[in-house]
């Protein structure tokens, strides 16, 4: 099971039979999610795609689509705008997370298969795999992990890959669709 990896609340992920450290959502895990509760939402979700930085990084090695980030990308998280939970230009007039950050968090993000297909308005937007705080402090609903552990997932993981969030100990189904 090398294409899944498993999120616990407890900030443990655990992929290829090893464990490491990550950082979830600053209010914990849900499987109720909204947009801004700062919860990590519980489910099974697929990579889309994967954006960096290059002129902070290389092209990481993937079989995933992989995109270089430009000043002007950002993704909608306005719940009342027709591209909510997706990726756009900027400037963009709905309000929006802009992908090129000053500090390093977005120098590599997998974009996860959250509420996109179709978005569900309020339900939450935004979920990523970024680039941890050197603290591993909480995310705003995000997984956040070191560089090389991104990196070395973005290499590793085949197509068919899932993201796994776990409540407590309850395994969720692979064929969850969310």
């Amino acid at each position: 099971m090398n294409n899944i990896i498993t999120v616990k609340p407890s900030g443990r992920l655990f992929w290829q039979d090893k464990e490491y450290r990550c950082s979830v959502g600053k209010n914990g895990v849900t499987k109720e999610k909204q947009e801004g509760d700062g919860k990590t939402p519980v489910g099974c979700f697929s990579i889309r795609r994967i954006f960096y930085r290059s002129d902070r990084i290389s092209k990481p090695e993937s079989a995933f689509l992989i995109k270089e980030l430009s000043p002007n990308d950002g993704w909608c998280d306005d719940p009342n705008d027709s591209n909510y939970n997706k990726y756009v230009k900027l400037p963009y007039s709905s309000s929006h997370e802009n992908l090129w950050r000053e500090d390093n968090l977005y120098d590599i993000i997998v974009i996860l298969g959250y509420n996109d297909d179709p978005p569900v308005p309020g339900k939450g937007s935004a979920i990523f795999m970024h680039l941890a705080r050197p603290d591993y402090s909480p995310t705003a609903g995000c997984i956040a992990l070191s560089l090389p552990i991104s990196l070395n997932c973005s290499k590793g993981l085949m197509l068919t890959a899932k993201f796994v969030f776990l409540m407590l100990s309850k395994i969720c189904s692979l064929e969850t669709k969310t």
